[in-house]
């Protein structure tokens, strides 16, 4: 039983900024990674932002001096603070959760996913 809930996407100009959050509750032993990826329409899902249970963080080049992930103390939410944003970051957002549902078991979980489109 997991569930990843994501919020804070929308329509903004170019140059403007969001901040997509994303709240994970459930029953897994033990989170190894929380992330953010995105895909566009009849394009690859990509990884934009991540962040390990250890606190490293990993960015697409893309969005490097751009995007910044965060997360709470206890990993159970994630953020993804999005400034001077482009056109070609209009995506499907979505957040991704990897971790052990038990000592045996290790799974990725993914959200619904929010819209962000940036306008030209």
């Amino acid at each position: 039983q997991v569930q990843l809930v994501e919020s804070g996407g929308g329509l903004v100009q170019a140059g403007g900024s969001l901040r997509l959050s994303c709240t994970y509750s459930g029953s897994l032993f033990r989170i190894i990674a929380m992330g953010w990826y995105r895909q566009a329409p009849g394009k690859e899902r990509e990884m934009v932002a991540r962040v390990t249970s250890g606190a490293s963080t990993d960015y697409a080049d893309s969005v490097k001096g751009r995007f910044t992930i965060s997360r709470d103390n206890g990993m159970n939410t994630i953020y993804l603070q999005m400034n001077s944003l482009k056109p070609e970051d209009t995506a499907v957002y979505y957040c991704n959760v990897q971790g052990y549902r038990d000592v045996y078991t290790h799974d990725a979980y993914w959200g619904q996913g929010t819209q962000v489109t940036v306008s030209s």
